[in-house]
């Protein structure tokens, strides 16, 4: 059991030596969906709050994303999360596939899906309320519309 414990220290010691890469890219401000859809305050707050860690090239990583394996797991889900939806490059997506983005918006928004609950262990200020939920929906289906609304013309 010792020699167990051992080996398992020195693997852990050993992994701190091969640390993820927590560059953002750089900022685009011309293509920020928030930027570039006039987000109201108090919505850009609670998108900023809620989504950019993963959902942006704004990413502030927490103090446990320097630890191994623990930073891992926290940059798979944050290059998923870009992969997914990127709001630092929403500008990008053609018209239709930012309807599509928007329309993934609210359904994982109403079904509570995002944000992932194990992003709460290290940021409780993400926890969205059932009125910051119909807010959040609101408002990216307006935009969805919107956004439609420019494809027919």
């Amino acid at each position: 059991m010792k020699k167990i414990l051992v080996v398992l220290l020195v693997a852990f010691i050993i992994i701190q030596f091969f640390p993820i890469d927590k560059t953002n890219p750089p900022p685009t401000p011309g293509m920020d969906f928030l930027k570039i859809k006039n987000t109201p305050e108090p919505i850009a707050k609670i998108i900023s709050t809620s989504c950019y860690d993963c959902h942006s090239n704004e990413t502030q990583y927490p103090w446990y994303a320097s630890i191994s394996p623990a930073s891992w797991f926290v940059k798979n889900n944050i290059n998923e999360g870009r992969k997914h939806l990127n709001f630092s490059t929403f500008a990008v997506y053609e018209p239709k596939q930012q309807a599509h983005k928007l329309e993934e918006c609210i359904e994982m928004t109403e079904k509570e899906e995002m944000p992932l609950e194990s992003y709460y262990v290290g940021h409780q200020d993400a926890k969205l309320t059932a009125e910051q939920r119909k807010e959040l929906v609101k408002y990216f289906k307006k935009v969805k519309e919107d956004t439609e609304r420019k494809m027919v013309f």
